[in-house]
């Protein structure tokens, strides 16, 4: 869709390729951008800081760094020390997967829309090449969309809340040819599950093999920074 009025819209903007897409993607379809990260205690902070960069780079309204410690819980290969980054495709759902992460971010999303008055919300998720994760379904996404139009102070008073995943049906390589066209750089992001305090990419975890078949089958030069 395209915003009419400038509406406002809270970004979830975690400094990966696909987050920073879909910011691109809402500035170009006329949203007035509140761009939301999350530290949620992940392994780097690489991310984190690729994500003010890009914020600040593309003019948001404003840019939020929200704190919620999901390291405390583990469960994962991104919150827990004790369980390594996969270096090799795996089978079932990915121990990458952060038990409940995209429903806390999602959640954390919509509070900050009601205070800054934005009925819609973005996000990055990606049912494609991330299909081992539940939360990045989109009856998932549906599903939440009509929680919070039931759960918010908003959504009562007739301000209809839209939870949008413009990439979620894409692949990587589609992602990215729609992020070149919008002028992404995308040697300013950050994916890699392992990236070192400068942000170089480790090349050999999911999230790094997926993003370099990306660009080879999009046929654009990987400007990812690699540590080899």
């Amino acid at each position: 869709m395209s915003a009419t009025t400038n509406q406002r819209a809270v970004v979830l903007v975690s400094g990966g390729l696909d987050s920073t897409t879909v910011l691109a993607h809402a500035q170009h379809e006329g949203f007035a951008c509140y761009a939301l990260s999350v530290d949620y205690g992940q392994r780097h902070r690489a991310e984190l800081n690729a994500a003010r960069k890009l914020a600040r780079s593309a003019g948001v309204r404003e840019h939020r760094i929200a704190s919620v410690n999901l390291h405390e819980f583990g469960g994962s290969a991104l919150t827990a020390d004790e369980i390594a980054v996969p270096e090799s495709p795996g089978t079932g759902i990915p121990v990458t997967y952060v038990p409940a992460r995209n429903t806390v971010l999602l959640s954390l999303a919509l509070a900050y829309a009601e205070t800054v008055r934005a009925t819609h919300i973005f996000i990055g998720a990606n049912a494609v090449d991330y299909s081992g994760y539940p939360d990045c379904r989109p009856e998932y996404l549906a599903a939440f969309e009509r929680m919070a139009n039931l759960a918010t102070k908003a959504a009562v008073e007739g301000q209809t809340m839209h939870i949008h995943a413009p990439l979620i049906d894409k692949t990587k390589a589609e992602i990215i040819r729609s992020g070149v066209q919008l002028g992404v750089d995308y040697a300013q992001t950050v994916s890699c599950y392992q990236a070192d305090e400068q942000g170089r990419a480790c090349g050999v975890c999911d999230a790094c093999r997926i993003r370099k078949q990306g660009f080879s089958s999009a046929e654009i030069p990987d400007p990812t920074h690699y540590r080899q």
